[in-house]
């Protein structure tokens, strides 16, 4: 496919228009995290792992830590180098002869070289550099100005060079040494002849684990003075194969010889440009962040990870809650109270007396302060059964679980039962609180008490008043003719009319409040079942929902970290 330049506009005349809109260019890619980034972010990740991750990942990555921060508040301007290899492999002759001096000891004995030697160039700084390191101070070697290069602008100032003991040495101490200084180096050289290249030891041990720094390793080939030119570069074209099987990406590889004239000058260029980029401190820090976010990234999924739990699942627990507290035995405890109590304010007092005169000890306990008595129920972990907390608890948490990797798994079922032990009393404490504000006196229900009263009064009233038409007006009691509406006996029937009307209409009028009372009452039930119901969803939310969601946002903040980690 091929494309052509677009034109600038133009006006009349073929004259370009000036300030003319062209095409939009396109947005720049974000930049990758930098290293201080990608630490902070490392950091978060440890936070969040612990109590969740493998202890050995957290202690590992907490170690990179430390060690990345005391090396970057060392000297930025110095490079640490370390030649490192096997017995015979010639590395104390390569560092004398890019010191060029006598430093190291050099000999047919072995091994020759039992303590870390350093060679610095430029002193500034470097003492806390080289007391970090733990080098020896008989063992410190200054260069106070930089060697005679063939590049007059070229120079090894900011050099730390250290020549290490033999990793095979049979001196455990010796071996210890050396994975301590190539845990900490900035640039790794692994010094190899041409015998031992292939060396099983220097491979399993130190190639392999360390692959993924290829772009802080270099392989350095010593001693070609003993092969032919041919032999050479099939030495270096095998020791790359191996290399790379052994999955170091491009290796770096450079011939030497520290007896032949101008046989360390390639090895001394590529130390002379790492030192002048000043970049293999990062590099090699960028290398064991790597290293470390990659175990982290293992403990993530690729699917994104749920934010909430769903309304089902909460719906769910909230019922089960509901149950869990017995929220429906007190309604229907509450409704039949109110039915009981308002009995005593809408029905016919006559008939409440003569309902009293029966015994009944059922009545009189329910017709207790009911209200009082549940309150003083919902105290402690009574309010609800632990075992049905618990599988309320384990239910809400399948759905979300399913989807996370094991050990957050682990801690969302761990987050939804971290007040499994409170649950009960909170149900409690939310069911008392709904009680009191549903134990009010309806305002009807006085005026039916008074208008009830009032016909009591008047059928005793009429009841009074026929005894006396029938004292005075029938058996003349009081020998003298009262006369009036004492007196007058033809009025005893119209007051028995009024007297049984009387007590109709308290009786229909008991009977109607009685059909009003159920309607209200069920409705006041639902009222009080619904409040309680909202007491418990605080404390499903409050006490199981939140954690889960906390928990859900840590993880989703956690797999943010590791990609932050990982430089993407």
């Amino acid at each position: 496919m091929t494309t052509s330049a677009i034109p600038a506009p133009t006006g009349s005349g073929g004259v370009p228009v000036l300030g003319a809109p062209g095409p939009a260019a396109p947005a720049p890619p974000p930049a990758a995290p930098g290293l201080t980034d990608r630490l902070n972010g490392l950091d978060r990740l440890v936070q969040a792992g612990t109590g969740r991750l493998d202890r050995a990942l957290l202690d590992d990555a907490a170690a990179l830590l430390d060690r990345a921060g005391q090396r970057l508040r060392l000297s930025g301007e110095h490079t640490v180098v370390t030649l490192a290899g096997g017995t015979g492999s010639g590395k104390s002759s390569l560092f004398n002869a890019i010191c060029g001096l006598d430093l190291s000891p050099t000999g047919v004995r072995r091994p020759m070289t039992s303590k870390a030697h350093a060679c610095v160039w430029g002193l500034d700084g470097a003492g806390p550099l080289l007391d970090w390191l733990d080098v020896d101070k008989r063992h410190r070697y200054a260069r106070a100005s930089a060697l005679d290069l063939e590049r007059a602008d070229s120079s090894l100032q900011g050099l730390v060079l250290l020549d290490l003991p033999d990793h095979d040495s049979v001196q455990a101490m010796h071996r210890a040494e050396v994975d301590r200084f190539v845990t900490i180096a900035d640039l790794l050289v692994w010094v190899v002849d041409p015998q031992k290249y292939a060396d099983a030891a220097l491979h399993r041990n130190y190639i392999v684990p360390f692959a993924r720094y290829a772009g802080v390793t270099l392989i350095v080939l010593n001693q070609v003075d003993r092969l032919g030119p041919d032999e050479i570069g099939d030495c270096v074209a095998d020791l790359r194969r191996l290399l790379e099987a052994e999955g170091l990406d491009r290796p770096r590889i450079v011939t030497t010889s520290a007896v032949s004239e101008d046989g360390v000058h390639g090895f001394r260029e590529i130390l002379v440009d790492t030192v002048a980029a000043r970049h293999a401190r990062s590099e090699r820090l960028s290398a064991d962040v790597d290293r470390v976010a990659e175990r982290f990234a293992e403990q993530v999924l690729d699917a994104d990870p749920p934010t909430a739990v769903e309304d089902d699942r909460r719906l769910e627990l909230v019922q089960a809650l509901t149950d869990a507290a017995g929220a429906p035995a007190v309604a229907e405890a509450m409704e039949s109270a109110y039915e009981l109590r308002a009995a005593d304010f809408v029905g016919w007092p006559i008939a409440a007396i003569i309902a009293r005169l029966r015994s009944d000890p059922l009545r009189r306990m329910r017709l207790t302060e009911l209200r009082e008595e549940l309150r003083n129920a919902f105290t402690g972990p009574i309010g609800a059964q632990q075992g049905d907390v618990d599988n309320a608890l384990h239910n809400v948490t399948e759905g979300v679980t399913a989807e996370l990797p094991a050990p957050w798994a682990r801690s969302v079922r761990a987050a939804a039962r971290s007040h499994a032990t409170e649950i009960p009393e909170a149900l409690g404490q939310s069911l008392k609180e709904a009680l009191p504000s549903f134990n009010q006196v309806p305002r009807w229900w006085w005026l039916v008490k008074t208008w009830q009263y009032f016909l009591v009064l008047v059928a005793v009233l009429s009841v009074v008043w026929i005894g006396l038409l029938v004292a005075y007006g029938v058996f003349d009691a009081g020998g003298d003719d009262p006369g009036g509406l004492i007196g007058e006996a033809g009025l005893i029937p119209y007051v028995a009319v009024l007297a049984v009307c009387t007590l109709g209409m308290g009786w229909l009028t008991a009977s109607a409040c009685r059909n009003l009372v159920a309607l209200s009452s069920a409705k006041h039930g639902d009222k009080m079942e619904h409040h309680m119901r909202e007491g418990i969803e605080r404390v499903a939310d409050q006490k199981v929902i939140e954690p889960i969601v906390a928990e859900l946002a840590l993880y989703a903040r956690f797999r943010e970290d590791v990609a932050l980690a990982l430089g993407r």
